[in-house]
């Protein structure tokens, strides 16, 4: 096939070659508005030529789209976009999509309030169960965001690992499944935060927020691990809320 997904990072697809180009093309109609939950999109036919692609290429750029859940392939019937409620907003490519769209705000808030029930309690179990091998990435993630003060994207990369790291260490399959799944939707979340920092200071105050997190679960204090993790949580959700209605102002 002509994309390949990354594992390790995050849950979208590596989109290579004439596919790619239609996933592409399609994936972004669907989130833009094009094609309308329950219509059909172009027929087989219409979407080779559209493309310049071959028919197979046509099919598996379906299937592709029909694993993140945005289409639904009937035969005799032909390809029908699925209800919104069924779309994979855990992949990356549509988050991508989302965003690039300008749509990808009410997605950024509820990922927010979904960190905000789950990461507390992962920093709580990690408290109790992290490992000498769990310590060491969160001291690894943490050395990197403290060097990476004054470089946004690094940090931004260092605090995602620092996150799914607490994820990983609470030992439970669901909660590092959902760290790892989550991975770029923290990283976009975070590069947004930061367009309300104002030189790096903000960031070695959050570096020390972080710190006490580790502290409190290196020392096996889940109540002070959650409450320390809130406390992050909650002050990246004011960062964002304050960064989007910030682009909000700049377009009008």
């Amino acid at each position: 096939m002509a994309e390949t997904r990354d594992p390790e990072h995050g849950s979208g697809y590596t989109m290579r070659g004439l596919q790619g180009r239609v996933i592409e093309g399609i994936g972004r109609a669907i989130i833009r508005g094009d094609y309308a939950p329950g219509e059909l999109v172009p027929k087989e036919a219409e979407l080779t030529e559209a493309y310049g692609v071959s028919r197979t290429s046509v099919r598996e750029a379906m299937r592709v789209l029909a694993a993140k859940g945005l289409v639904d392939i009937r035969q005799k019937i032909g390809t029908r976009v699925r209800r919104t409620e069924q779309w994979n907003v855990f992949d990356a490519d549509i988050l991508r999509w989302h965003s690039d769209e300008g749509r990808g705000e009410s997605i950024l808030r509820d990922l927010v309030e979904v960190r905000q029930i789950m990461e507390p309690q992962a920093a709580r179990l990690a408290a109790g169960r992290a490992s000498m091998e769990d310590l060491r990435r969160l001291e690894t993630a943490l050395g990197a965001m403290r060097a990476a003060t004054a470089d946004r994207e690094t940090y931004a990369h260092a605090d995602v690992d620092f996150h799914v790291a607490v994820y990983g260490a609470s030992h439970n399959v669901l909660l590092r499944q959902f760290g790892a799944v989550i991975a770029d939707f923290m990283y976009l979340s975070f590069s947004v935060q930061q367009q309300t920092a104002s030189g790096d200071a903000v960031f070695a105050g959050d570096v020390e927020q972080h710190a006490a997190v580790l502290h409190a679960i290196h020392r096996g204090r889940g109540e002070q691990a959650a409450e320390a993790m809130l406390d992050v949580v909650l002050d990246g959700k004011t960062a964002l809320i304050r960064a989007l209605s910030g682009s909000h102002d700049d377009r009008t």
